[in-house]
Formats: structure tokens, sequence, C-alpha cells
């Protein structure tokens, strides 16, 4: 597998992505082969003086860099030999299977959608993150953010896309699929979500079993858990502030350490039609070792395929 990899997104980029690499190394198949992406000279440098060298690395050389600030559709536009951009142009090319960055989120997005395209039928590409239950499993939440103003239809479409990667990443037989709300009762939460009840509450598409409070968020209750991208982007910060909060007050156990951003490295945006793997801005060398491996864990699950399949079948 040939797994790209942006060396100049993130805060702590490119020190800390290489070092990534350096260590997602070892865990690598034999025909596995990282694309270094970024400014040539800067990586070699690096990699001297970490005394690395590998057939298993190949650096592409992409002299730009969009920065956390930028505005996305604008800068992927004008900063064509950015690392986001060159890594996009590989993937559309075929000449990697997956592309990772832990760069800015909002122009991966753009080039998912640009470069790897919208799968047909659905309206907006989403983004998620797995929660470890209390007794084991794992929860789906999604969105985490790349849908704030979200519709109906796009709730919908993320409960079929969450059971489908729940399905095939975490062998869940027949996922639970809960719709996240304020209450149980069918006449909770606002417009959005009481809409979007209805659409789900007699669908042969997945395993809807109704609401879910954020309470039960960890107890084995669903599989899947649906929101827009707003609710769910409040809910994982919550978490990432909950788990640093017993980290500094030395409560943890193997639980709790379980909800630490960097074991998962990133989240793969569902609904395009490559690989495409965004990690957390404050990745390091652990986190970007497990985006490498995630992104790995993604493309032979085949997702990709496995989504198209079931959107034709549904259409048909």
């Amino acid at each position: 597998m040939k797994i790209g990899l942006d060396v100049m997104g993130g805060d702590f980029a490119p020190e800390a992505i290489i070092r990534g690499a350096i260590l997602a190394h070892s865990y690598l198949d034999e025909d596995d082969v990282i694309y270094l992406i970024g400014k040539d000279d800067v990586i070699r440098k690096f990699l001297e003086k970490e005394k690395f060298s590998s057939e298993k690395i190949v650096i592409v050389n992409a002299n730009e860099i969009i920065e956390m600030h930028e505005q996305p559709i604008k800068a992927f536009n004008s900063k064509l030999h950015s690392s986001i951009n060159v890594g996009f142009n590989l993937l559309k090319q075929k000449e990697i299977d997956s592309f990772a960055s832990a760069g800015n989120t909002g122009a991966m997005l753009v080039g998912a959608i640009y470069s790897a395209g919208t799968m047909p039928g659905i309206i907006r590409p989403c983004t998620i993150v797995g929660l470890p239950q209390e007794n084991g499993g794992v929860c789906i939440l999604l969105d985490i953010g790349t849908n704030p103003d979200a519709k109906p239809e796009m709730l919908y479409q993320f409960g079929l896309l969450g059971s489908i990667y729940s399905k095939h990443l975490y062998n869940a037989e027949n996922p639970k699929v809960g719709l996240l709300n304020i209450g149980i009762e069918e006449e909770k939460g606002n417009i959005l979500y009481q809409t979007t009840f209805k659409m789900m509450k007699n669908t042969q598409d997945f395993n809807f079993i109704g609401n879910i409070e954020s309470r039960d968020l960890f107890k084995n209750k669903v599989d899947v858990a649906v929101c827009d991208g707003f609710t769910g982007n409040i809910v994982l910060k919550h978490t990432e502030a909950l788990y640093r909060l017993m980290k500094k007050r030395n409560l943890m156990d193997d639980y709790l350490e379980s909800l630490n951003y960097e074991n998962y490295g990133g989240t793969p945006i569902l609904g395009v039609n490559s690989t495409v793997i965004v990690g957390h801005g404050i990745s390091k060398e652990i986190a970007t070792k497990n985006m490498i491996m995630l992104s790995k864990n993604v493309f032979q699950a085949k997702v990709v395929e496995k989504i198209k399949n079931t959107l034709i079948n549904i259409t048909n």
C-alpha cells in the first residue's frame, strides 16, 4: 500500500509528523510505503539528523504550506504547490492509495471534494470519532465538525455512513444507530432533530433505535450516534477536556486512558471516493503514527467500496 502523508500540516510539523512516520515504519507490512509530502530539503535534513533511511520512505517535494488560519477554498485554489494540494493530486492520479494530514481541516475537506469527489447521492461528506465504551467496543459519533449547519437529510445519511463504517471497521453485526438528542422521547429536540427522527423512524437502511442522550454515549447503548457537526464538535472537545483534567489529577485507569485522542490518530472523511484521513491539529509523533495506521486499516477494510456498494443497492 502507498500511504500519503502531509509532513507540513499541524501545529508540530514537520518534526513531529516525520517522527510519527518513523514510528509507523516498524508496524507496516513489507510492501507498504509512506510518501512524505512537503519541503524536500526540510524532510531530508531531518531524516539525516535522525539517522534514518528506508526503502519504505519516498519524499515528494511540495514547497508551499496551507496554514491553519487560511480560508480553505481560497488557499487550496491559490497554493497549487502546497503539501495538501500535491497530496490530493497524487491521490487523484492513483499514485498513492490514501492521503492523511493534521493540517487545515477545511482545506482537507475541500481537497477531498474537489479531487476525490463526493460519492453519488451523498449530500455532504462527514467526519467521525470513535468513542470507547465502558464495557468494550466503540461508538461512532458523527458528524464532529464538518457540517455545523446540517439538514435532516444529511443526518439521515450520517446514520447510514456510520452504520457501514461500524460494521466493517469494528465488526458490529447489525449496528445500532441512535440520534443524539436532549431526551429519548420522539418529540424531543429542535425542528432539525424532530424532523430527522421522523425520517429515521421506519427506515430499512439501518438499525435505528431512537434518540440517545449524551450521558449514554459511553454505555454501550448504540454503535453509532448521529448529530450535526456543531453538536458533535462540542462533545468531542468536552471529552478531550475531561481526559486532560483526569490526567492532570492523576485519576487515570485503562478506560480513561483510552479516551486519549492520540490512540486513534484521526478521522476518515466519509462520503468521498478515496481514503482521506484528517488528524488533530495538535498531533505529535504517536498520533501521527496512529493516523498512518488508520489510513492503512480504512483502505484495507475497503470502506470506500463498501459504502458505494451499499448506496447503489439502496438506490436500486
